[in-house]
């Protein structure tokens, strides 16, 4: 008997040495699992590989089996007569990895078997064949490699078949693929470069033959959900100054994207330099930001009237003084000097008769930040009560015209704000839009109240509520952002670790007058000895696209006992009434072993695709499956 590293023993009725590398073991069981009890007695392994013989090779890195027989909870459930797997000793080796068995009323039964090339010590090649029984093959590939400098990571798939939705296959075979792809690599101790490669052949690529971790970051610049970024950069950083150049296009996957409509953006330029120096007891920071956006076709046109997209030029350069003062009596002030010019220029512009404008503006701002924290002792608490204000004066902003609206309405240039959310972030900030095409100016004051409940014993909650004021109304300024009117919504952010383990938090966005709900999100995150989970709800009378959004999400693992165990998540639309994605499953864990039966129910119309149901088994075994549990 012998105990190998990651906990591994081997056990046999006889052992032979061939030579330094080559070890024989007769009538042999391998197993990663515990083989005692807490009292010591006894204990059939979770799973175990039973053979005649047992070949462990050295020099390959692998074992041998010969008539292997797995068993599970001591039944045998699998037999081979040949079977082989890495050595838990070494590092890394080619093999099959775990596969992936699920049944859906879309593709039928689908099995999934990766296979790990070990190419080199540097690179890897993972193949993974998807079979399918209603639909067509398709084949998934990733290569990862390792350079001296940096990295490559691609992911790719394809398939020659008929389209399908739930109701089956139509159409003709046609190629159908993806590419999924990233490089970071360092060229000295500051420079970086790297890009993303992300494209679909379609927009329900994805869902169809749920393929996972589509939408995550892979660069500095992030698309939207449902949505690919290619891109590339290179930064420069040191301890005083940032340097970025950039360029990306996207593609859009949600239904009723034209990607003719988004702008390919080239270049993109970022410039931030804070000299090691002090001027009246301040610091300065320098920022230049340019950039150039070109659009094919105007998110305005239709088959009938097919209209320019807006082009634009823009570069914005600003220079900033700021110091920090703490008075005797606690009072905490931040003045600071803020100047910037701006130049753009327009093509395409409606306004002009579809053609060119070039506009220049400059804006200067004085403002003060003011804090005055007030700490005191309660037994085992302290409790901190802060007022904050900031305060703002700058000449009118000039904001950039580009057309009229149906109803005569001016519109202003905004392509870098669209997403932007009025909350406890920007609050106290002089201009709160984190882009440069919409300015705020004037007068403009932002008071708010903060307070602090810290204990001794790690709980802790705080509130803070506060709104924004301003001397003049500006319509550039969408009624969404709750900032048009001369005093801006009311901002009401909590959070609140109340015991070990459990945190949640609450912001919102009321109305300034009637006090009404504009936009709200609450949410917990709870880890505990028995499970994990979490919960968030969000509610927005007017998102980014016009409408009302409600959305509910919400999942968890929670083990019964120590070995079983249940997991759930949904995604429910409240707006649609209507479950986007319900799962739950049956997990059962141990020290080797990990069994999830998931069933997962689609309710909700994506394109073309109507509802779905499946059920998916994933299995890990210890040696021989995940990271997790091998190297």
């Amino acid at each position: 008997a012998a105990r190998l590293p990651q906990d591994v023993k081997l056990a046999a009725a006889s052992a032979v040495r061939r030579n330094a590398d080559v070890n024989e073991l007769n009538r042999a069981i391998y197993t990663p699992c515990e083989v005692c009890a807490d009292d010591e007695s006894p204990k059939t392994p979770t799973w175990s590989i039973q053979a005649d013989k047992v070949v462990q090779d050295r020099e390959r890195q692998l074992i041998y089996y010969r008539h292997a027989v797995f068993r599970l909870f001591g039944a045998p459930v699998l037999y081979l007569p040949l079977f082989w797997h890495p050595d838990p000793q070494a590092e890394r080796k080619s093999g099959l990895l775990p596969p992936d068995l699920s049944i859906s009323d879309r593709r039928g039964f689908s099995y999934e078997q990766p296979y790990l090339l070990a190419l080199s010590p540097y690179s890897d090649l993972t193949l993974s064949p998807q079979f399918n029984t209603k639909v067509e093959p398709f084949l998934n590939a990733r290569l990862r490699k390792r350079f001296y400098s940096g990295e490559i990571d691609v992911r790719g798939g394809y398939t020659y078949a008929r389209d399908f939705d739930a109701d089956g296959r139509f159409g003709d075979r046609t190629s159908r693929s993806y590419i999924l792809a990233r490089g970071a690599f360092a060229i000295d101790e500051n420079w970086d470069w790297g890009f993303t490669a992300e494209r679909a052949s379609e927009d329900l690529l994805f869902d169809k033959y749920e393929i996972g971790d589509v939408y995550e970051s892979r660069g500095p610049y992030i698309a939207d959900d449902r949505r690919l970024i290619s891109q590339i950069y290179a930064t420069r950083q040191d301890a005083d100054s940032f340097l970025s150049f950039a360029a990306f296009d996207i593609q859009g996957l949600r239904p009723g994207d034209d990607d003719a409509t988004f702008p390919t953006v080239a270049p993109l330029i970022e410039a931030r330099w804070s000299p090691d120096m002090r001027l009246a007891g301040g610091k300065l920071r320098f920022q230049l930001d340019a950039v150039g956006l070109e659009r094919d076709v105007s998110p305005e046109s239709t088959a009938v009237l097919n209209l320019p997209g807006l082009d634009s030029r823009r570069v914005v350069g600003q220079a900033e003084w700021r110091a920090n003062r703490t008075l005797a009596n606690g009072l905490r002030a931040s003045p600071y000097l803020h100047v910037r010019a701006d130049a753009y220029s327009l093509g395409d512009v409606p306004i002009e008769g579809y053609g060119d404008k070039t506009v220049t503006r400059a804006l200067a701002t004085a403002g003060l930040d003011l804090s005055y924290p007030f700490f005191r002792r309660f037994n085992d608490k302290f409790v901190v009560l802060e007022p904050l204000v900031s305060l703002a004066a700058s000449p009118r902003a000039d904001q950039i015209l580009i057309g009229v609206d149906a109803q005569g309405r001016p519109q202003y240039l905004d392509e870098d704000s669209l997403a932007f959310e009025f909350d406890q972030t920007n609050l106290l900030q002089a201009d709160k839009f984190p882009g440069f095409d919409l300015v705020e100016g004037g007068l403009r004051a932002s008071v708010a109240g903060r307070a602090s409940v810290l204990w001794d014993d790690g709980r802790r909650a705080s509130l803070l509520i506060g709104r924004s004021f301003r001397d003049e109304q500006i319509d550039a300024f969408s009624d969404r952002t709750g900032l048009r009117e001369t005093s801006s919504d009311w901002v009401v952010a909590a959070e609140a670790q109340p015991i070990r383990g459990l945190s949640v938090f609450s912001r919102a966005r009321l109305d300034g007058d009637s006090f009404d709900v504009r936009r709200a999100e609450t949410g917990a995150n709870i880890a505990m000895a028995r499970g994990s989970g979490f919960f968030r709800y969000l509610w927005d009378d007017l998102d980014i696209n016009g409408a009302k959004r409600e959305n509910l999400d919400l999942g968890g693992e929670v083990f019964l006992t120590q070995n079983w165990g249940i997991s759930a998540y949904g995604n429910r639309d409240l707006v649609q009434d209507a479950w986007v994605v319900r799962d739950v499953g049956v997990v059962y864990r141990d020290d080797c072993l990990r069994v999830e039966v998931i069933y997962r129910r689609e309710d909700t119309v994506v394109g073309r695709l109507g509802p779905s149901e499946s059920v998916a088994v994933r299995l890990t075994l210890a040696t021989l499956g995940e990271p997790i549990y091998a190297n």
